[in-house]
């Protein structure tokens, strides 16, 4: 049987960063042998974000967030996989929504209130946690390192992939009002040499997590 490996996109845009960094990440894992399970959040049916209705909290529901919505199969995929891969792009100096609403539901599940006993997550699996910006990668160290301690304690050990300075969009010069802040030929030349450098990082990162 091959390992399963659950891909969630939490960007908006297909074949742009985000979803290019996390298909290359994906296809490590299926090199290395594993069965992808890919999910794109912003294609799925209305869901929502933790409700605090502490259903998760009771004894008989342990561990498993108990709304049901469009998000649930995402839930029930991830507590069954070998390993996760999940992306966003920055959003105002945070994650997508959507990442934000799968993220709440997917740790507050296993969180409990108990001292000895903080996480009840029975499938510790390895993560590869991916962030796109238009801003330089420097930027998100601490929102970055927030995110990884968290899914290191509730979900599995962590590893992390920024892609800053991204390009936003191919023609700068064909939007409706002036984008001054960005270098356009910048951000064109750094898409073309350093963006592949990220896809093969990404590559490798995701092949490597079979092997943690």
């Amino acid at each position: 049987m091959s390992n399963k490996i659950v891909a969630v996109n939490a960007g908006p845009r297909k074949g742009h960063n985000t979803d290019t960094l996390i298909a290359e990440a994906a296809r490590g894992a299926e090199e290395a042998g594993a069965e992808i399970v890919r999910f794109d959040l912003f294609r799925l049916e209305r869901y929502t974000g933790c409700i605090s209705c502490f259903g998760c909290k009771k004894e008989k529901f342990k561990g498993h967030c108990i709304c049901r919505d469009a998000l649930t199969p995402v839930l029930d995929a991830i507590r069954e996989a070998d390993g996760l891969i999940i992306g966003s792009p920055n959003y105002l100096s945070e994650l997508t929504a959507s990442f934000r609403a799968l993220y709440e539901r997917l740790i507050f599940q296993s969180l409990t209130y108990n001292l000895e006993t903080p996480c009840v997550n029975q499938n510790v699996i390895p993560v590869l946690l991916i962030m796109t910006s238009n801003a330089p990668d420097t930027m998100y160290t601490r929102l970055t390192e927030n995110y990884r301690n968290t899914f290191d304690r509730f979900v599995g050990p962590t590893n992390v992939l920024v892609s800053g300075d991204t390009l936003q969009i191919k023609d700068y010069s064909k939007t409706d009002w002036e984008w001054s802040m960005f270098d356009p030929q910048h951000k064109k030349e750094r898409h073309e040499t350093v963006f592949p450098l990220e896809c093969k990082k990404a590559f490798e990162m995701g092949k490597a997590l079979l092997c943690r």
